[in-house]
């Protein structure tokens, strides 16, 4: 594993100081699963789709929706509500803590988002919403007691789910792709924004022990497709808060 490690620390992607890389492979802080993500700039994004043969135009189609304060005390103090419409009966949503802390819950995950430069853990407990999203539907009832356990001991004390507002919709448009030269799928995904500002991700999911390895192998192919990483690096919930914030 130490060639993969001494590779990333030299990559244009994925780069870690010797203690995110000590918490990544010991193993990934408990997490289960590593999902490696870059965010290309505005500018390359017709260049990437292009690169890898896609067109999201024709992508599978999502709304997202945060909820927090007006003052995002939330997501100051790492808890992450989201609800999410796929259609097809695979509506879901999702609590996350950020850095993630071990929970005793079923259906708790823990892993780690890698974006170049910065490591986060999270632990997240998901539901699929049988019956789906409906207008006017308080955003309290699609979260389950496990959920809303969860919220209510690591949100700001005084905070409720009454309390919160929706941030978004944002489009979503989504698609898996195995470029050449990988072993595996990479998922493309365009968010886009009322005002038509877009954020483009490239990420691939791995189990923990192999974090290193598929990280120097994906930075070969991306740089293979020419795909650059010299844009802000920030995680789409962070971005879409902002954004709705004002």
């Amino acid at each position: 594993m130490a060639a993969p490690g001494r590779s990333l620390l030299r990559s244009d992607f994925w780069r870690w100081s010797p203690d995110e890389l000590s918490c990544l492979v010991a193993p990934a802080g408990l997490a289960t699963s590593v999902e490696l993500k870059v965010v290309v700039p505005e500018e390359a994004h017709a260049f990437t789709c292009a690169a890898f043969g896609v067109d999201l135009e024709w992508a599978d189609a999502r709304r997202v929706w945060f909820l927090d304060t007006p003052d995002l005390a939330l997501e100051h103090s790492g808890v992450v509500a989201r609800v999410r419409q796929i259609g097809n009966g695979r509506d879901d949503s999702v609590i996350k803590l950020r850095p993630g802390l071990p929970v005793n819950a079923k259906r708790c995950t823990v892993e780690v988002d890698a974006m170049p430069g910065r490591l986060v853990r999270t632990t997240a407990i998901r539901k699929r919403l049988r019956h789906g999203i409906a207008e006017g539907r308080p955003w309290s009832q699609y979260f389950c007691r496990t959920q809303r356990e969860l919220f209510a001991a690591q949100a700001p004390a005084g905070i409720g789910f009454d309390d919160l507002m929706a941030h978004g919709p944002v489009d979503v448009r989504r698609i898996k792709v195995v470029p050449d030269g990988l072993d595996r799928r990479l998922t493309v995904e365009r968010w886009t924004f009322p005002d038509g500002s877009r954020i483009l991700e490239l990420s691939t999911r791995c189990a923990a022990a192999e974090a290193l390895e598929v990280a120097a192998r994906t930075a070969e192919v991306l740089r293979a497709h020419r795909v650059e990483a010299t844009g802000p690096q920030e995680t789409k919930t962070r971005a879409a808060l902002a954004y709705f914030s004002g």
